[in-house]
């Protein structure tokens, strides 16, 4: 049984699993009871196929997250749609969708997709998920122009490519990849936050056209140094835990500095602690298992060099 929350029109979905390990059991089945429902739920329903829609004349927002289903289809008629959440199901191909022209948001993350493709007709598509796949490519996206956030992190993806046109993008989400260079992001000049974590990069360049980031993940990849923030002057969070950085450095124009994890690096000069005096907005810092960690007097130096602190690594400054 599935129901919509409790702000949402009353209407109820009655849902008959399969055994798939008992070929006597009826095949499932979506039965619509209300049809002029505007958002429907069926969550963890067992579900295999999409089916009998047909009577949602009026439906906004449809989630079959957490089911079995592995086609995309059967949705032509619900024009009205403009949410539409497939997340972990077992969906190899995106398709069918070209009669959802008013959908807004499109969750196909943890499925089994291998191509970026039947996107076409989307051209109001403004969030889209696509994480925990098997994409190898970024393409078929650039028509997209009402696209904010855009979140491929979990793939296979090796080369940051094709994303010309989608100068709305403020979201951008890459984290988990094989990525090796940050590059071709420069169009993305709207962007507020870039996250490049788990991936394999080794310098951080070419940001120079993204003003407007406001916070960049970078956590998990193979740095050696800080550098390539000239032109990010708007930044509040800076992800580099995880590398192996010695140095603070270059970060003394980063006047809305709030928060920068350092956590898991190779700092072991407290003189280069010490060039976070400059960013007064600072709030939160992790600098913890780094080599002047150990130090016994960590927590104490490190609010002599910045006493507005508010959290030095997972704990609140008093």
């Amino acid at each position: 049984m599935a129901n919509n929350a409790d702000n949402k029109s009353e209407c109820t979905a009655e849902i008959e699993a399969k055994n798939e390990n008992d070929e006597n059991e009826e095949p499932e089945k979506i039965l619509i009871i209300d049809p002029d429902s505007e958002e429907l739920d069926f969550n963890h329903s067992r579900l295999t196929k999409l089916e009998n829609l047909e009577p949602l004349t009026k439906i906004r927002k449809l989630c079959f997250t957490w089911n079995l289903i592995k086609k995309i289809e059967n949705l032509d008629t619900l024009t009205t749609l403009v949410e539409l959440e497939l997340r972990d199901n077992q969906i190899v191909t995106i398709e069918n969708l070209d009669a959802l022209v008013n959908l807004e948001l499109l969750d196909l993350s943890f499925n089994r997709i291998k191509k970026i493709e039947g996107l076409e007709n989307l051209l109001n598509l403004q969030k889209l998920y696509l994480s925990s796949n098997k994409i190898q490519y970024i393409e078929n996206i650039s028509h997209l122009k009402n696209l904010i956030t855009l979140e491929l992190g979990d793939n296979k993806i090796r080369q940051i490519i094709n994303l010309e046109g989608l100068e709305n993008v403020t979201n951008l989400f890459l984290g988990k990849n094989k990525i090796t260079k940050i590059e071709n992001i420069g169009c993305l000049q709207n962007l507020q936050l870039l996250s490049l974590q788990s991936n394999r990069i080794t310098k951080i360049e070419n940001l120079e056209e993204l003003r407007n980031l406001d916070q960049l993940y970078l956590s998990e990849n193979g740095l050696t140094c800080i550098e390539g923030l000239s032109n990010c002057p708007k930044l509040t969070t800076l992800d580099l835990a995880n590398n192996k950085i010695k140095k603070i450095e270059n970060i003394d124009h980063l006047e809305n500095l709030e928060e920068i994890w350092m956590n898991n690096n190779e700092i072991e000069e407290w003189t280069t602690i010490e060039n976070l005096a400059v960013n007064k907005k600072l709030q939160t810092v992790y600098l913890e298992h780094n080599p002047v960690a150990k130090d016994p007097s960590y927590r104490r130096k490190i609010k002599l060099i910045l006493p507005w602190l508010v959290q030095l690594d997972a704990t609140l400054c008093r």
